[in-house]
């Protein structure tokens, strides 16, 4: 069955997984805080723009350590050159038919680009290895304003308390499992001169940073019910901050990239997917 392991290891490490991810917690925030599906052109925008990103970053990053990307990564570059390319092109004609959103995807574009900037090999950027210090922050707000705020902003409705909600609920669980990513890279960013919280914590500060998140997620989620929405839907909301605070022990001591960028980057979406399985029906008959 190599063939198939290896089609599922193209999906991931070619980062199509993670833009589809992207893509269904956009579809999620659509219909459960806007009750109407996305645009196509939103949609396809958000996916080509995420492979675009990862494709960037990744053709940027050195092909060295001992994991399984790794030797993929050396094989692959020409691959992340020519999505990062597609990716480009896709973002710009889909960018064009949102035109009249063009600050917020320009802003979109900007925070997004500057998360990748230290890998440039450029002096300038380099120097932004010295002072990321909230670079996970900075990724996890990146991920909740375009998969979040960005529809919400771009439909012109009415802020709405569930709206704010909802987004620092995505925030603190896409940032604890970022927690997880920056704990597994923190000897490399430590070695080559990029600072973060987690490099500068301790481990009991870091075990601390982990749990708060995980809490103001749940509150968030939890308050979300006295907003209007229903039990299944808070339920399907708190499963994958349930899932990531299990797994926390274990991905701290594991190097598995599976683990990674599948199982803990498909938890970012998980919660769109139990929403949508249960809903689908629901959406279908209106």
């Amino acid at each position: 069955m190599k063939i198939f392991r290896d089609i599922f290891r193209f999906f991931v490490y070619s980062n199509l997984f993670i833009a589809v991810c992207a893509m269904l917690m956009l579809v999620q925030t659509c219909y459960l805080l806007l009750h109407a599906p996305p645009s196509f052109d939103l949609l396809a925008f958000v996916f080509f723009a995420t492979i675009c990103s990862y494709s960037f970053h990744w053709y940027l990053t050195p092909a060295v350590g001992q994991s399984d990307r790794v030797p993929w990564l050396a094989r692959h570059k020409k691959t992340h050159l020519f999505l990062f390319i597609a990716g480009i092109a896709g973002a710009v004609i889909y960018g064009i038919m949102l035109i009249s959103h063009w600050h917020w995807l320009v802003f979109a574009a900007f925070i997004t680009f500057l998360y990748s900037a230290p890998k440039v090999p450029h002096p300038w950027f380099r120097l932004l290895r010295k002072i990321a210090i909230g670079k996970t922050i900075f990724l996890a707000g990146v991920w909740m304003f375009v998969t979040t705020v960005l529809p919400l902003e771009i439909s012109d409705r009415p802020w709405q308390t569930d709206y704010t909600l909802f987004a620092v609920s995505r925030f603190f669980l896409i940032y604890a499992i970022c927690i997880l990513f920056d704990y597994r890279d923190k000897e490399y960013d430590i070695s080559v001169g990029i600072r973060s919280l987690i490099t500068w914590l301790n481990e009991k500060s870091i075990d601390m940073l982990f749990y708060f998140s995980i809490i103001i997620f749940a509150v968030a989620s939890l308050w979300m019910y006295y907003c209007g929405h229903s039990v299944t839907v808070i339920i399907t909301l708190l499963i994958p901050g349930a899932i990531t605070t299990l797994l926390y022990s274990h991905a701290k001591k594991s190097r598995s990239d599976m683990l990674y960028y599948f199982v803990l980057d498909g938890l970012m979406a998980l919660s769109a997917v139990l929403y949508l399985l249960i809903e689908w029906p629901v959406f279908t008959q209106r």
